[in-house]
């Protein structure tokens, strides 16, 4: 959806320039040399490696490894198919809106090797033992933190700017719903287990709370990736500011009901770490049931201020549709 922004005003053509300062030529090899187009062959270069590393040495197991193998071979495949697109000017073809869909993508991706970088590292290879397979973990765990840096640049380069038509994927609410759907992800992989929340009805909300707002946030960026914010039987913009009060009364609710419930005594939690037994000992590709629970209170927390920033935005910017 085309949008213009007031105080990041966005006012002149749509082809041009994706913030980079000069134009982004498309249909031709030419897209390459560019300063775009040389940084997803960073990114396509730095998965591939990181991916090729672990394969050769089959250094990932369980959920945790699984999951930084699955990042980047995803990531290196979707660069990808938006580089042949580019190359071949393919955009108008493409199913999804292109004025959305890569800066949605490269705000993804940026978020999914950064959450490798992390979990791959602290849940796998500090329990690897010295030799070919750990050498080869830590140089993709690097490459993982290039491709995350890369795929960030990208974000930062294409973002909104003063002076362009852009979607409303490219501007700080549009961005905010995507991290508001990966941190929703991450809570939804910590509470994977029923028995942390189905002994009380309060910890159920909360999974509720986390559910619905996930789904809202996905329904508001698919709109937006297919063109289909006329579907709507309001304005978009007025969707958009709803969703995000009624998310951050929401959230509000699951900061105070999930730590209440999970680590005060008088509410059947548990307040230290050293009673949980789960967590007595150490255990590759695990994360013991007190952690998890720490673990979504913080990411509540997060989403939350997120949420309040979603707010704040979307109250300041004025759509207009061209």
């Amino acid at each position: 959806m085309p949008v213009t922004v007031t105080r990041t005003t966005i006012t002149t053509t749509t082809s041009s320039s994706s913030g980079l300062g000069s134009p982004t030529i498309v249909g031709s090899p030419r897209a390459l040399t560019q300063p775009l187009g040389l940084l997803r062959l960073l990114q396509l270069l730095s998965t591939c490696v990181a991916f090729s590393l672990v394969a050769s040495v089959g250094a990932w197991t369980g959920a945790m490894g699984n999951w930084s193998m699955f990042t980047w071979c995803f990531c290196f495949a979707v660069t990808l198919i938006i580089l042949i697109v580019e190359l071949g000017g393919l955009q108008s073809r493409f199913p999804l809106s292109w004025r959305n869909f890569p800066i949605t993508y490269a705000c993804y991706a940026a978020l999914f090797c950064l959450s490798a970088s992390i979990i791959y590292p602290t849940t796998y290879v500090q329990f690897l033992s010295h030799g070919r397979s750990r050498d080869h973990a830590i140089a993709a765990t690097a490459f993982s933190c290039i491709a995350c840096v890369a795929y960030a640049t990208e974000v930062a380069w294409t973002r909104a700017r003063p002076g362009e038509i852009t979607g409303y994927m490219a501007t700080v609410p549009g961005l905010l719903k995507v991290l508001e759907t990966f941190v929703a992800c991450i809570i939804f992989a910590f509470i994977s287990s029923p028995s942390l929340y189905q002994h009380q009805p309060a910890l159920e909300w909360c999974v509720a709370v986390y559910s619905i707002c996930f789904i809202l946030a996905a329904v508001a960026i698919l709109l937006n990736l297919g063109d289909c914010t006329n579907m709507l039987p309001i304005s978009f913009p007025s969707f958009l500011s709803g969703l995000a009060l009624l998310s951050v009364l929401l959230y509000a609710t699951a900061l105070v009901l999930w730590p209440l419930y999970q680590f005060n005594e008088k509410y059947g939690g548990q307040p230290r770490r050293s009673r949980d037994v789960s967590c007595a000992d150490r255990h590759t590709y695990y994360v013991c049931t007190w952690d998890r629970r720490l673990a979504v209170a913080i990411l509540t927390a997060i989403n939350l201020l997120a949420y309040v920033a979603d707010l704040v935005y979307s109250a300041r910017l004025v759509f207009v549709r061209v």
